[in-house]
């Protein structure tokens, strides 16, 4: 099947034959579906916080969290360009209409309500026109191609991370900055040091350096801490190969195998190699102006709090179990596993003795945790929290995507309909163990969580590959908390007039 150019193709890809042999057999087999037991609910799986506990959490926050190592994560790869899909048509289109394309209409009647118009009429006016003379025109078409191509501000071909999104009265800022700023509202850690690190593109990362560069000695000295910036970049190896409809290597013209990116959860392999006490973790495009930072940081805040809570107990009932467990101490350990992390155990483990009880739970304690944010189900994309039932017999608590589900099955449909909530990409992890020693996190993910989707290149059909997803199958092996917060916390921009919603205004 994989010839010697195929396997020299591989070698330079840094993988192996057998990682690649696995690949094409997860096409010809597929993946099982995620067996949910039951939608994870307010009371059921979810956390729904009081003041009295919001304030308890928020305190333990403050109280902890200076002498931790914080990092802030941020998927930052995602290029601008699908932001941009309905302009692009409209460019594309020599017919095109305003009055016909109610996208375009909006974003043209809107332009001065965007933080980047003063940069657009700037561009406009250095080809001698401006927005001004363009309207009067209704030359709309010259407005776009300076918003998105090379001539004017290039928006098109930038990371979304560098895009004007939230104008102030001393100037516009980027996702970029509003992460600095959102950083230092919940990210300060040991060392009075917020550390950012962002997952970019390799063809981004130098545009990135140069706006951090240009940002970070004002963002010092106006909250009077220090900003430590990191990248990464998705790791060639973790690309999968494509196939074509009859599930053999899909070769370019020039013989060599189609390598993609395997979406996502490729980025457990950057956060696995960060060394922290907390890590955050939350989109490039999630971000709000000042005004309504609040929620987001007292909610940040309150995760972090549950985490170090959680990760305290836990710790404490693994050294004990170090030693010989007596009956108090099992049910001291049943206690943080089944109240603390909201887990469940299986009817079996009742029938353990002692020593067999100690040894499950230490097993079952000892993984790296996480905190979700969970927002009310308003129909965005997302996976939603789910009671799925593990190999043992136990129930853990999963994000789920809905193209892990057999939605065929009206069993299944039931369950997933019945889901009041889903994960914007909200979390706080805990990586290191009661010892002080990084998990390999790789370690933690179930592999037979991918997906398979149909694309096609050059005219050609092709299946591709995506490794498990980050927060889901990357991380289905973890202690998970599950936590409802405000939907005001989630707000992203998947479209240019997405930032016309008053949350970005």
């Amino acid at each position: 099947m994989l010839t010697d150019l195929h396997k020299k193709q591989i070698e330079e890809q840094g993988m192996s034959p057998a990682t690649i042999e696995e690949q094409i057999r997860n096409f010809e087999q597929g993946f099982p579906y995620l067996n949910i037991y039951a939608a994870a609910t307010p009371g059921d799986g979810i956390m729904v916080l009081d003041e009295k506990e919001l304030e308890r959490f928020l305190d333990t926050y403050q109280k902890y969290s200076k002498g931790k190592v914080i990092f802030k994560f941020v998927p930052a790869s995602g290029a601008a360009s699908r932001m941009f899909k309905d302009l692009y048509a409209f460019l594309d289109n020599d017919t095109a209409s305003l009055d016909a394309d109610p996208i375009t209409k909006q974003f043209i009647d809107n332009l001065s309500s965007f933080a980047f118009y003063e940069d657009l009429d700037n561009s406009l006016k250095a080809s001698g026109s401006s927005i001004e003379k363009a309207l009067a025109t209704k030359d709309y078409k010259l407005i776009i191609r300076h918003l998105l191509e090379d001539e004017g501000l290039g928006y098109g071909s930038l990371p979304k991370g560098l895009l004007k999104f939230h104008r102030y009265d001393e100037g516009s800022r980027t996702p970029v900055e509003e992460h600095f700023v959102e950083g230092a509202q919940y990210g300060l850690g040991k060392g009075n040091t917020v550390r950012l690190h962002f997952t970019v593109s390799p063809e981004h990362q130098e545009k990135f350096e140069e706006k951090i560069a240009d940002i970070q000695p004002a963002m010092e000295a106006r909250f009077n801490v220090n900003f430590e910036v990191t990248f990464s970049q998705q790791k060639k190896t973790t690309d999968t190969i494509a196939v074509n409809m009859d599930n053999m290597p899909f070769t370019e013209e020039n013989g060599e195998i189609l390598f993609r990116p395997a979406g996502h959860g490729a980025l457990l392999e950057n956060l696995n190699d960060i060394d922290a006490d907390l890590v955050f973790i939350k989109n490039i495009d999630n971000v709000v102006p000042d005004r309504l930072k609040g929620s987001t940081e007292t909610f940040k805040k309150a995760i972090g709090g549950i985490l170090l809570d959680a990760q305290d107990r836990v710790f404490s009932v693994l050294e004990k179990l170090e030693a010989d467990a007596d009956e108090a101490l099992i049910i001291e350990s049943e206690g943080v596993y089944t109240q603390i992390l909201g887990a469940k155990l299986p009817d079996f483990y009742h029938k353990y003795n002692l020593a067999e009880k100690a040894a499950y739970l230490k097993k079952k304690l000892n993984r790296p945790i996480r905190v979700c944010g969970m927002v009310e189900n308003t129909g965005e994309p997302g996976g939603g929290p789910f009671w799925v039932k593990e190999a043992d017999g136990s129930l853990s608590l999963q994000i789920g995507e809905t193209a892990q589900l057999n939605l065929d099955d009206p069993h299944q449909q039931g369950i997933f309909q019945s889901s009041s909530h889903f994960n914007p990409t909200d979390l706080v992890c805990s990586v290191k163990d009661y010892k002080g020693k990084k998990f390999n996190l790789l370690e933690y993910r179930n592999p037979k969580t991918g997906f398979i989707t149909q694309k096609s290149k050059n005219g050609k059909d092709l299946k591709a590959q995506e490794l498990p997803g980050l927060w889901n199958g990357s991380m289905d092996n973890w202690n998970s908390i599950f936590v409802e917060v405000p939907l005001i916390t989630f707000n992203p921009v998947k479209t240019i007039n997405d930032l016309l919603r008053d949350v970005h205004q």
